[in-house]
């Protein structure tokens, strides 16, 4: 290490060094009781008179800039995510953090102030509670003590994200044969649409979660105010994505020049032949040539298949199609609603035997990714690890995310009937902290006791599907022996 000749510093150099060490022997409380972000009480925000000092104190660096002349704030920080201690120039957008809490300012004024969105002020607070430099509150999208096992792990229990999966429209330029709803609902206004998303803000913000709109439909691209809903949505802080159709490359650039999708979800139902009659003559083409498009413009894609008695053995076929095209394809299986009472769902044993054939093609096929639940059986039997389920939580209806209908009608989940109120009626929280929304948190009783339960409960709306109730019955298609399990 080349260190300068310059000593004039040292003093400074020394106030960090005696940082580092008050801070590294310090202990953090642990913000479980906490009810709103406070600054992290190890942080030691230290002046300076040059820049460039904490190079100094990178005991891995081969050279060394030398410091200058000029004041420079330091930080000096134990994190409460790794419990490391940290040493860093102050950015302008960790002391406007800081500033925000200690001064208790309201995040709109500093908005209008700065001359951003709200958004922007709160990706900043976000950004310093990421760094550990604030201490926010648990997530309070939280399951019950009830839920854990000896197999649960604590992000199991606790969702960091919340996802509106909004239906702008019922509009669509496809006529699929298992489409579940083609209610004639309105579309929802500019008016509302802001509304909806201000109170989606609010909720995240109070229950300490990043928000995530998924725009859908109907077609959510459709809508003619769409792109003003994706700004808006953006505006606010919310992370986007989208389950559409394929559309063009210019629509698609305008939505990246806002905010870049999380994910852009298109279907397909099988191969060429299969897909186009229950999708439309093309659909297959058109979408082969979107996952271009997308990849084009580095826009994570994903493939969602509705799983169906005639398409069960073109799965891992279209799976292989799809290597290197897609960031993942996945499946739900069918809920027999709307024009898909019409079809047909796979045997329970055919299915049972497919997941076992989908998890060996997956070791060799990293599009292959999993959502329904009941892989986590077809992983026990198999003495492998398990995975989150179908929205990391086993099944998320009315956990870590609810559906909106474009007239303000919200469901537990958008594959079934499950309402549980609506927005002209009452906000978001009130319907999601309801007895109603509670007991699909809750899941199947039968359920109860089943040491999967955390990353399972199987697919209400397949049992809904079959005339079960989905608080009591068991998923039909549950194959786990339980026979032995304590209760």
């Amino acid at each position: 290490m080349t260190l300068p000749q310059k000593t004039a510093f040292q003093k400074d150099l020394a106030r960090i060094r005696k940082a580092l060490t008050r801070v590294r022997s310090s202990t953090l409380p642990s913000g479980k009781g906490s009810d709103r972000l406070v600054i992290n009480p190890s942080l030691q925000i230290i002046p300076t008179a040059w820049r460039g000092l904490t190079g100094l104190l990178d005991p891995g660096a081969e050279t060394v800039q030398q410091p200058e002349p000029g004041e420079e704030l330091v930080l000096v920080w134990k994190s409460p995510h790794d419990h490391q201690t940290y040493c860093e120039a102050a950015l302008p957008s960790d002391l406007a953090a800081v500033k925000m809490i200690v001064e208790d300012r309201d995040r709109y004024a500093a908005a209008r102030e700065a001359d951003v969105p709200v958004g922007c002020v709160d990706n900043v607070i976000r950004q310093a509670v990421s760094k550990g430099l604030l201490l926010s509150p648990p997530s309070r999208i939280r399951r019950p003590e009830s839920f854990r096992s000896v197999d649960s792990a604590e992000q199991t229990l606790s969702a960091t994200v919340f996802t509106l999966q909004w239906h702008i429209t019922g509009e669509c330029d496809l006529n699929c044969l298992h489409c579940y709803d083609r209610s004639d609902r309105r579309s929802v206004n500019r008016a509302e649409g802001l509304r909806i998303l201000d109170q989606m803000r609010d909720f995240c913000l109070s229950h300490y979660v990043r928000g995530q709109v998924s725009f859908s439909g109907g077609n959510p691209l459709l809508h003619p105010e769409f792109l003003l809903l994706y700004r808006a949505a953006a505006e606010r802080g919310l992370a986007t994505a989208i389950l559409g159709n394929p559309t063009s490359s210019r629509q698609l650039s305008e939505i990246v020049a806002v905010q870049m999708p999380s994910y852009f979800q298109v279907s397909l139902e099988g191969l060429e032949v299969h897909n186009d009659r229950i999708r439309g003559s093309g659909h297959f083409q058109r979408t082969l040539a979107f996952l271009d498009i997308m990849a084009e413009l580095a826009v994570p894609s994903e493939v969602m298949l509705t799983l169906t008695r005639e398409n069960l053995a073109q799965v891992l076929p279209l799976g292989d199609l799809l290597r290197n095209r897609t960031g993942s394809f996945t499946f739900n299986r069918l809920a027999l609603f709307g024009k898909g009472a019409d079809l047909a769902l796979p045997d329970r044993d055919d299915y049972t035997a497919f997941l076992t054939d989908y998890l060996v093609a997956m070791r060799d096929n990293p599009v292959l990714a999993l959502k329904d639940s009941l892989f986590n059986t077809a992983l026990e039997n198999e003495n492998r690890g398990l995975f989150g389920g179908c929205a990391g939580y086993g099944c998320g209806a009315a956990f870590n995310f609810v559906a909106l209908l474009p007239d303000g009608e919200i469901h537990a989940c958008r594959k079934f009937p499950s309402p549980l109120g609506s927005l002209d009626e009452r906000n978001l929280s009130e319907i999601y902290h309801s007895e109603i929304a509670a007991s699909y948190r809750e899941g199947s009783l039968s359920c109860q006791g089943c040491r999967l339960r955390a990353v399972c409960r199987g697919c209400p709306a397949v049992t809904a599907s079959f005339g079960g109730n989905p608080r009591k019955d068991r998923d039909p298609f549950c194959f786990r022996n339980r026979r032995q399990e304590p209760v």
